[in-house]
Parts: structure tokens; C-alpha cells; sequence
């Protein structure tokens, strides 16, 4: 057990390496997505609202300086700690030049109440310069990267208009990690095209590329996506409760203990999710997981 949990999570990877339990703050490069603005796609992926992965993050004009000051105010009630996790989520966080990532990150790393670096960005972002720069960064403040791989089936990505292949995510992971920089990957269950199999597939081959983390996303439906047209049309149906609950308790089970699991589940914004509408009490859900595991006797990596 893991602070009294049968796999590794994120809370308890923290207390282990930091002593304490630190709050991320959401924040924005300003920077856009390359299958937003024309290099790849105008589309950009199916399921995506238009916010990139950073419904909750600040605007981009914003300083960060002053992002992190206000993030750090909405988290204040709950959280009495001294340092943080700078997340920057909203859309692809290497998307820009050296220089500009270099005045970016460097004035973060060294604020004494930033313990973390974490950069969600697209495999095909991570050209060898922007790793030296993370690397640089590294010796500052631990760095992680977040990569969007969501599938590993091809022929899914193909139609949810990811817009590379599984070698790039695989490159990504291995250059990254010989940089010295911890990897978080980005899958989600239930994409139009994959199977239960392929959904676990996903989580295989994102352990065997050599992932640090895994966060599970649960598929959502959001008003004014391409997904949405395609659940509006008929063209497939979201997973049930029951149905997702299984699929992470098999995860779990097939994750290697090295793996740190960032999330079960996750947030859809109220005001545009469409389906499935029972992920709204997300408590009931992780409830709902931590019970499967013990009904079934399932420890993390106990199928590996």
C-alpha cells in the first residue's frame, strides 16, 4: 500500500520526495497549439474546447508573475503551504522559440516558492534545443513535462485529428528522460475507435516508452467541439460508470510501482460537458475506483 492506497498516487509521491503536499497553480504561457494555427491543423483534436488542456488557467496577457500571485490566493483557503507546482496547462507550453521559453521559465524556476516545474506541451514540440533549455532549467527546480498521447491506437488518433504519429511521443519520452526530465503522459478512455483492449494498450505502451506518470481523462463531450457533432450524430457512445470504473481498475493493475498516477478521472466544465453527465460527481467516481480495487484485490502493478 502507498499512504493507504493500493497504487502510487500523486499525493503521496509528493509527501515522499517533498515532505508535504504541494498545490499546483494553474497558469498560461500565451502561447497557441501547432493543430490550431495552420502548421498541422486548423482543428486542432476533436475533443478539444478551444482552451487547449487550461480551462482553468489565467489568460496569457496576464504576467505570470501576477498569475501566480492570484492562483495562489484561490488555493490559499485550503492549502497552508509554502510552495507550489507551476503548472502551465493551456494549450502547448514549447510552442514558442528558445528565447522566449528561456524569459519564460527561468524567472519561475527561481522563485523559492515554486518546487516544480511542470510544462504540458506535444511530443512533436520537443525539438533537442528546447530539451537543453529543460535541462538547464532542471538544475534549478525539478522539471516535468506533460505529453498529450491519449492513444495509441493509430487509426483513433488519425480521427481525432491528433496530428502525429506514436514514434514522435516515443522520441519525446526517451529524449526527455535522457535529459534528466520526469514525463507525465496524457491518456484518455473512451475516444470514438478504441476498444477496451486498446484503452489498456494505451496505458502498456506508455509504461513500456518509459512514462514517469500517467494521467487517466476520462472522455468528456464538450459543447462546440468536432467530438461533440460526432456524439450529437450518433457516431458513438460514451462510456458508463461502471464501464470506466473497470477499465482504470484494469490500469492499475498493469501500470508498473515506478509509475506515478497523476489522476483517475478528470473535470469537464460544467457549463459546456454534455456527456457523460455522471462524471459531474467526481467523488462518487474515485469512491466508485478505490472500492473496484479492493473488491477485485488490485495493487498497482499486480498484472505488469
Amino acid at each position: 500500500m502507498w499512504g493507504g492506497r493500493r497504487y502510487v498516487s500523486l499525493d503521496h509521491s509528493l509527501k515522499m520526495e517533498f515532505g508535504e503536499k504541494l498545490y499546483k497553480l494553474s497558469l498560461s504561457g500565451g502561447m497557441s497549439c501547432p493543430n490550431r494555427d495552420g502548421r498541422i491543423s486548423y482543428g486542432g483534436c476533436c475533443f478539444c474546447s478551444g482552451k487547449g488542456s487550461g480551462d482553468f488557467a489565467a489568460p496569457g496577457d496576464v504576467p505570470v508573475s501576477d498569475q501566480i500571485e492570484a492562483a495562489k490566493k484561490l488555493v490559499g483557503a485550503k492549502y497552508r503551504g509554502s510552495r507550489y507546482i507551476a503548472y502551465f496547462q493551456s494549450f502547448t507550453n514549447t510552442y514558442a522559440s528558445v528565447e522566449y521559453l528561456r524569459d519564460l521559465y527561468m524567472p519561475v524556476v527561481r522563485r523559492s516558492d515554486i518546487a516544480v516545474l511542470d510544462i504540458a506541451t506535444r511530443p512533436d514540440c520537443i525539438e533537442d534545443e528546447k530539451i537543453g533549455l529543460l535541462k538547464e532549467l532542471s538544475l534549478l527546480c525539478p522539471v516535468w513535462v506533460e505529453l498529450g498521447l491519449q492513444t495509441s491506437n493509430e487509426n483513433t488518433a488519425a480521427r481525432m485529428n491528433r496530428g502525429y504519429k506514436n514514434d514522435i511521443y516515443r522520441s519525446a519520452v526517451s529524449r526527455l528522460r535522457e535529459a534528466g526530465i520526469r514525463v507525465i503522459t496524457h491518456m484518455i478512455a473512451g475516444l470514438p475507435g478504441d476498444s477496451r483492449d486498446d484503452i489498456l494498450r494505451t496505458a502498456e505502451f506508455a509504461a513500456k516508452c518509459g512514462t514517469d506518470g500517467i494521467k487517466i481523462q476520462l472522455l468528456h463531450v464538450l459543447r462546440g467541439t468536432a467530438l461533440a457533432d460526432m456524439y450529437q450524430n450518433g457516431e458513438f457512445q460514451v462510456l458508463d460508470e461502471e464501464s470506466y470504473i473497470s477499465i482504470v481498475c484494469d490500469i492499475i493493475a498493469l501500470l508498473p510501482e515506478n509509475i506515478v498516477i497523476h489522476r483517475l478521472t478528470g473535470d469537464g466544465d460544467k457549463k459546456l460537458l454534455i456527456a457523460p453527465l455522471w462524471s459531474l460527481d467526481k467523488r462518487h467516481v474515485l469512491n466508485g475506483i478505490n472500492r473496484g480495487l479492493k473488491e477485485r484485490n488490485i495493487v498497482q502493478g499486480c498484472r505488469a
